[in-house]
């Protein structure tokens, strides 16, 4: 066979474990399709204006979220064994909202390796310094990587994993209209947005559940 030849069969195998893959995913349903589309809008909407933010709350929007990041990664690394599948759905699961809490991965983004090794040192126990505040309510501070510890005594760890639970009272003040705040009150690192964008607030009022 010509090397022409070799490449066109080599495309066209791609072509179809391509083809394959997107039958599997769903994605060949334009319900999946605008749905995965519109995750992709939502999570563009909702960044930070500022180019210049270190720490970056990015939040667990919704199970579609969830189950995009899951396919992506069995995807990536090729994991196409049951009990491999299993292990990567057991990291991701606890990952998603139950309706009342929210969650969020947490993220310290020195670009310059030397100058985040410097930091993280000065930042242990800032995973726990996050706050959100429902009105004049008390500040919630966030349970922190439940899955393992990611801090130890020389330095935090550049990923964190955060829940923030609610109670009915909060989730019936947001939606009868009250502000929400954010915030990190650490020693080495101080900020607050007071009030919260409304964009982001009613995206994340959206992943409250009812309560009555």
């Amino acid at each position: 066979m010509s090397r022409r030849g070799v490449s066109l069969t080599v495309a066209a195998l791609c072509g179809a474990l391509f083809g394959t893959g997107l039958l599997l995913s769903g994605m060949t349903q334009p319900a999946r399709v605008i749905g995965f589309l519109d995750v992709i809008h939502r999570a563009r909407t909702l960044q930070a204006e500022d180019n210049d933010d270190l720490l970056t709350l990015l939040w667990e929007k919704d199970f579609q979220l969830i189950q995009y990041q899951v396919q992506e990664m069995l995807r990536i690394e090729r994991i196409f064994e049951a009990e491999a599948i299993q292990e990567e759905l057991d990291a991701y699961n606890p990952l998603i909202p139950d309706g009342r809490n929210w969650k969020a991965t947490f993220m310290i983004e020195y670009g310059d390796e030397a100058e985040r090794r410097r930091q993280l040192a000065k930042m242990k126990g800032i995973e726990t310094a996050v706050w959100l505040r429902v009105g004049n309510g008390e500040n919630i501070v966030p349970v922190a990587d439940e899955d393992l510890e990611r801090t130890d005594e020389d330095k935090t760890s550049s990923v964190h994993f955060l829940r923030f639970e609610l109670s009915a009272a909060m989730i019936a003040a947001l939606r009868k209209g009250a502000p929400l705040a954010a915030g990190i009150a650490h020693p080495a690192y101080s900020h607050t947005v007071d009030p919260v964008p409304e964009n982001i607030r009613q995206a994340l009022l959206a992943d409250l559940a009812d309560i009555i």
